[in-house]
């Protein structure tokens, strides 16, 4: 998990006014995107046509990560903060430990994927405080993992809503953005129980809940479909067994040579300027630093605008997929990985 310093859980729980609560959303923000490029940087490491069993569970935890990152603007947005999102300190260094995290164990880096990287990154963001254990049949031993959550950092974030907000809470309701996802996950945050329930869903997608491995739509937390990588079986319901689930279903192969082999946190400074590498490293930047633009725009009083970033995300996406391809020069045996860099425009 990943474990928050005391001093932001301290600083939210002695809020004493909503605007007490702008700088602790907008750390929200930053640590649910912070997510996004360790697991893209997974995902655009997987050779066109391989894996597609893994690539589908971590394309599915990058967009409930864009859902989680929307949700927390729309409800600073509620309460009447506004959110920066296309600063360079917007980003994390990588590789470290995410926004609000202790310096510990949980170095979150953009690497390829790998058994590994699944295991000790990708379970180690998303694991709950206290995550249910179900048996692995026929399969390889596992390890213990120890980490904290951020599950107790929302919790006071949404007491804090419910004691000192009023119930229509006092945000422009047409910043409100509530496109692109499904309405019973991202919706306009106008009242103090549609935040509730909005932060419920960001906790519950990531950890599940305390008796059951799923979220509120019925689909598994994703600590749980990152596991089902990690040990090689999709989790299932299971009669037999104390908790009704087992890792027992469908085979989730993760197969090495359908990986580029990623040069880890691969930095624009680190390739030869001017090469092809550097060129398309710099493309890459450049779509990301659109995007990131653009998505201010959208939650800073232009909701509408969310349809135009659906472009831009293909254009990351585009852009991902040829540097990855590419081998990095005087590297023997790597390719060059994304690295997710904030960089001015060009014109």
């Amino acid at each position: 998990m990943v474990k928050i310093q005391k001093k932001y859980i301290d600083a939210v729980r002695n809020a004493s006014t909503l605007s007490d609560l702008f700088i602790h959303l907008q750390n929200a923000i930053k640590l649910e995107h912070a997510t996004i490029p360790a697991y893209l940087s997974g995902l655009m490491s997987i050779r066109p046509g391989a894996n597609a069993a893994v690539a589908e569970i971590i394309h599915s935890v990058v967009i409930e990560e864009m859902l989680h990152m929307s949700i927390a603007c729309n409800i600073l947005n509620a309460l009447g903060g506004a959110p920066d999102i296309n600063v360079p300190g917007f980003i994390p260094g990588y590789p470290g430990p995410l926004p609000m995290g202790i310096d510990s164990d949980l170095k979150v880096g953009l690497e390829a994927v790998s058994l590994a990287v699944v295991n000790k990154t990708y379970m180690g963001i998303e694991e709950p405080e206290h995550p249910l254990e179900f048996p692995v049949k026929s399969l390889r031993a596992t390890e213990e993992l120890s980490f904290a959550t951020i599950g107790l950092f929302y919790q006071f974030i949404k007491e804090q809503i419910d004691r000192l907000a009023p119930h229509r809470l006092p945000g422009d309701p047409a910043k409100q953005m509530a496109e692109y996802f499904p309405a019973d996950q991202l919706f306009p945050i106008i009242y103090k129980q549609d935040a509730i329930k909005a932060i419920d869903i960001i906790v519950e997608q990531g950890e599940g809940t305390t008796t059951a491995p799923l979220d509120q739509q019925h689909e598994l937390a994703h600590y749980y479909r990152f596991a089902e990588i990690y040990y090689g079986k999709r989790l299932v319901a299971d009669p037999s067994e104390p908790l009704g689930y087992s890792y027992s279903g469908d085979a989730v192969v993760l197969d090495p040579a359908g990986v580029y082999p990623l040069w880890p946190n691969t930095k624009l400074a680190d390739l030869p300027a001017g090469s092809e590498a550097w060129q398309a490293a710099s493309e890459f930047n450049q779509a990301y630093s659109r995007l990131l633009n653009a998505l201010h725009v959208t939650f800073n009083g232009k909701p509408d605008n969310i349809s135009d970033t659906l472009g831009m995300m293909y254009d990351v996406k585009l852009c991902g997929s040829k540097l990855t391809a590419l081998p990095f020069p005087g590297k023997s045996g790597y390719n060059v990985g994304p690295g997710f860099e904030y960089t001015p425009l060009l014109p």
